[in-house]
């Protein structure tokens, strides 16, 4: 008997839905790094970050966008900005009640894109 992905747990598209919504909110909230989205159309953004998380997560279908050492190459991101998206993540993820243990799942993928964000 095969294991629901992560996606399915977490509630599908509505709930990741929901999540990435809430998560975009904290972050241009968020004066460590509101300012590297200033210039990004939101909508975009927001749609392309449903997308490769839905896949990342275990939804059908593939990502068709950059990897992630490509995507972020070009904001000379540190620590500090890695860790404010991670908490940022994790607290929308709390803000919808999301189970401790599901999020754990979620915060253990977003940690290991750790060096490919950070370009290292």
């Amino acid at each position: 008997m095969s294991q629901d992905s992560l996606y399915q747990r977490i509630g599908g598209k509505p709930a990741l839905e929901a999540a990435v919504d809430r998560f975009y909110a904290r972050v241009l909230a968020d004066e460590r790094i509101k300012h590297f989205f200033t210039t990004v159309d939101m909508d975009t953004q927001i749609k392309k970050q449903k997308r490769f998380l839905a896949v990342v997560f275990g939804a059908p279908g593939s990502w068709e966008g950059k990897d992630m050492r490509k995507a972020h190459a070009h904001l000379k991101l540190e620590e500090i900005h890695f860790t404010a998206v991670a908490e940022q993540l994790q607290g929308a993820l709390e803000d919808l009640s999301v189970p401790a243990d599901l999020i754990g799942e979620v915060m253990a993928i977003a940690a290991s894109t750790h060096d490919d964000v950070l370009g290292l």
